[in-house]
């Protein structure tokens, strides 16, 4: 792996006598793994035809790399009736790794070799969808071989489609209803599956191919976050598989085990686990030069591990670091209450908040509603009364974009409600990320205010200032909101003099 002249990088340990131990050589010149860190029991007793793949590729000048050329073997193995070893595959690798390269090489073989009568390809965003195709159709025309077979190629936004002579077919689907109306597929490509965030999509294409007679999904990704539902939900099968459970999946994850950003020889260890095309398509400087990028946006993207939220507009770290144990809200002193509803009215969260002394404050995710049609804003009046009942409240801060149907029932009843938007809204956000940075704000650990927290997407606001966006979070972040509307009262002065001169 070494070439001349490379510098050498030493993974080493101190023993307790002080003495340093070289425990492996790495070298600057780094090549990816060729085989992944994650992956479901492989089966080298059975035949492949992975083979063919490879040599196909060859046949028309787009060679595999070490890692795709080890994927297309065990990701075509047969059973002894000629049927697929995995009827549904999972790829997950960093970006710019060749995986969406892989998934046309697939999708040529099926058309033109293996007699895939009908293939299905979509992804999160139709954008992506009609890259691959156009690829797809700018390879075929530049080879004479495979431009002879095709009958005709279609363009239709959102329909797209090669049909060969000998009556196979690759189509282009958009949208949650990507294969209805279609009738058994013999091989799906989804592209981006970490986006998916319900199932609807997944169902879709899924459950189209029951009655094909040999099927094969692929699924492609790079790693995701606590939001990637159907993503999720095909790792923990997947290392299940790889634990050793009857699953017939095929899961293959290139992925560090390393989860720090600091250059060190285990970070770039790490790397080339994450990064099969390292040394062959993508070089080592290509890496350095993303790694004062947002940590979490370098863990999924180059070290393909799994994250909260990628860009989230509250750290980790700091939201971790300010969690405490043992305080509970006291019913004799004020508080402070914030509601927020989400757009689509089907969440609401209360937070409560407390101050703990002169520098501290505490917040408290007290409840939340759910309703999959309508929240019920009676009911959350009500509840939100008894709670009155329980603290000396000082204020309950609301959004009148969110909220107003709900306070419009509080304020008759006596109850204290303050609207916070526009400008003031800004600076309520502003004011939690700077209470969670300087430790002023602490929280008792709740995994659904955690959730919420990390959550949230920074949205820009006038000159240069940001909110918590509530749509562009792609999902609930009412407890977080809720947050922000608590800290503005919590982080008053509380006296008029609260900066003193020399």
């Amino acid at each position: 792996m070494a070439q001349d002249g490379a510098r050498r990088l030493e993974l080493v340990q101190t023993g307790s006598n002080g003495l340093t131990q070289v425990l492996e050589p790495i070298v600057e010149k780094l090549y990816g793994s060729v085989t992944p860190r994650i992956h479901s029991r492989l089966r080298p007793e059975l035949p492949t035809r992975g083979q063919e793949l490879i040599d196909f590729s060859n046949s028309i000048g787009f060679p595999l790399m070490p890692w795709q050329e080890w994927l297309a073997i065990e990701a075509h193995r047969i059973k002894p009736d000629g049927r697929w070893l995995h009827p549904l595959v999972q790829l997950v690798v960093a970006r710019q790794q060749g995986k969406t390269t892989f998934m046309k090489q697939r999708i040529l073989m099926g058309l033109f070799e293996w007699d895939n009568k009908l293939q299905i390809g979509t992804a999160h965003r139709l954008t992506t969808s009609l890259e691959t195709f156009r690829d797809l159709v700018q390879t075929i025309e530049s080879n004479d071989g495979l431009a002879k077979q095709v009958k005709r190629i279609r363009w239709a936004h959102g329909s797209e489609e090669i049909e060969c002579l000998n009556g196979n077919r690759y189509m282009v689907k958009a949208g949650a209803s990507a294969a209805r109306g279609i009738s058994k597929p013999s091989t799906v490509h989804i592209d981006e599956t970490r986006e998916l965030k319900d199932e609807t999509t997944w169902a879709s294409l899924r459950y189209t191919m029951m009655a094909a007679e040999n099927p094969q999904l692929w699924s492609y990704s790079n790693a995701g976050d606590q939001h990637s539902l159907v993503l999720n939900q095909i790792r923990e099968r997947g290392i299940g598989a790889a634990g050793g459970s009857t699953d017939d999946i095929g899961y293959f994850e290139w992925s560090s085990d390393y989860d720090k950003i600091d250059d060190s020889p285990k970070f770039w260890a790490g790397a080339a686990m994450a990064n099969p095309a390292l040394g062959h398509t993508v070089h080592i400087d290509n890496l350095r030069a993303v790694m004062n990028d947002p940590a979490d946006v370098v863990r999924t993207e180059v070290l393909c591990r799994w994250v909260q939220t990628i860009s989230s507009a509250i750290p980790a770290g700091e939201w971790a670091e300010c969690g405490m144990e043992g305080f509970e809200i006291d019913t004799e002193s004020t508080v402070w209450m914030g509601l927020d509803c989400s757009p689509d009215r089907r969440d609401a969260a209360l937070v409560i908040g407390q101050r703990i002394n002169e520098n501290e404050f505490f917040v408290k995710l007290l409840r939340t509603w759910h309703n999959p049609i309508s929240l019920d804003d009676k009911a959350i009046a009500n509840d939100i009364a008894d709670h009155f009942a329980e603290f000396p409240v000082e204020v309950l801060a609301y959004s009148r974009r969110t909220s107003a149907a709900v306070a419009a029932r509080l304020a008759p009843a006596g109850i204290p409600i303050a609207d916070i938007d526009g400008a003031l809204y800004g600076q309520s956000c502003d004011e939690l990320l700077g209470s969670i940075t300087s430790k002023r704000l602490r929280h008792g650990q709740q995994p659904e205010l955690t959730k919420q927290i990390l959550s949230a997407a920074r949205l820009p606001f006038g000159d240069g200032g940001w909110t918590i966006g509530r749509r562009a979070s792609q999902s609930t972040v009412c407890a977080t909101v809720a947050c922000a509307l608590v800290t503005h009262y919590a982080t008053r002065p509380q006296t008029d003099l609260d900066i003193m001169i020399g």
